[in-house]
């Protein structure tokens, strides 16, 4: 079972980064073209050389369902890694289990931007939804706040646990008063949705992230929150470093019992044990 390192105060676990390369076929849809390699060497040692134990990797839509490179990197790094992947609902089933075995701990529903979005109650998605839980994988879903309500309420009601990706991306203008914000809360309640404080660079100002943040924190409690880097930072390359996401980290979430609790306790019961 994993444990904490005896003296840190950097989280045990990012929840959120991606690793590739720039010869990986890019989808059709791609919205950025990587400038440089975000190898699973760099990655590690990134986290190596800033304290994080373990990481948690998050498919990365620009590859779509190319998801060789981060799996292939899982399995190298088994104790320290898993990784979601973003599949066809019609995948085998057999094929789940053993991406299962590799280290595969849930899929990935890249939403937010995305026209012609496909119907998660339709009949394929049922089964597959059902194959989902029946794995105990997580859904992980990025979309805008505004409109999160409805996939939410067809996830809850397919019985998978879900993972809301960056703070639920609260919309511009409104912050923590955002109505997805008050969707994201009441979902959490309902006992099998969590949220990433990810990516806070990605949000309207620092001051969004900090007041979504302690809304977060105030009404879900650090049992149901995550962080998570976002490295290697896609558009963001050469404004953000890995440190910003730390002190980001800090300043959304001052209180050093609830951090280790999001940083490390939260995510290793939701993906390691």
């Amino acid at each position: 079972m994993p444990t904490h390192p005896d003296s840190t105060d950097a989280p045990l676990v990012d929840c959120h980064a991606h690793v590739y390369t720039t010869d990986m076929p890019l989808s059709a849809t791609a919205w950025h073209h990587p400038p440089h390699d975000a190898t699973i060497e760099q990655y590690i040692a990134t986290l190596d050389q800033h304290g994080v134990r373990y990481a948690v990797m998050a498919a990365a839509s620009l590859y779509d369902d190319y998801n060789d490179y981060m799996i292939a990197s899982t399995v190298k790094h088994r104790q320290r890694l898993r990784t979601t992947a973003i599949v066809k609902p019609t995948i085998d089933p057999y094929i789940m289990r053993m991406m299962r075995d590799d280290g595969v701990v849930g899929v990935r529903l890249q939403w937010r931007n995305v026209k012609n979005l496909p119907d998660i109650t339709a009949p394929e998605y049922r089964k597959f939804l059902r194959r989902v839980r029946d794995l105990d994988w997580h859904v992980h879903i990025n979309q805008s706040g505004d409109l999160l309500e409805a996939p939410l309420a067809a996830l809850e009601a397919a019985g998978v646990k879900i993972v809301v990706d960056h703070f639920g991306h609260p919309q511009r203008g409104k912050g923590a008063a955002c109505s997805g914000q008050e969707v994201i809360m009441r979902s959490v309640q309902r006992g099998r949705t969590w949220v990433k404080l990810s990516a806070a660079y990605r949000l309207e100002s620092p001051e969004i992230a900090e007041a979504c943040a302690r809304e977060l924190v105030k009404h879900c409690g650090p049992e149901r929150l995550l962080w998570g880097s976002d490295w290697p930072f896609a558009a963001f390359e050469t404004t953000v470093r890995y440190g910003d996401t730390l002190e980001a980290f800090k300043r959304c979430v001052p209180d050093d019992s609830a951090r280790r609790i999001i940083g490390g306790e939260t995510a290793l019961r939701l993906y390691f044990i």
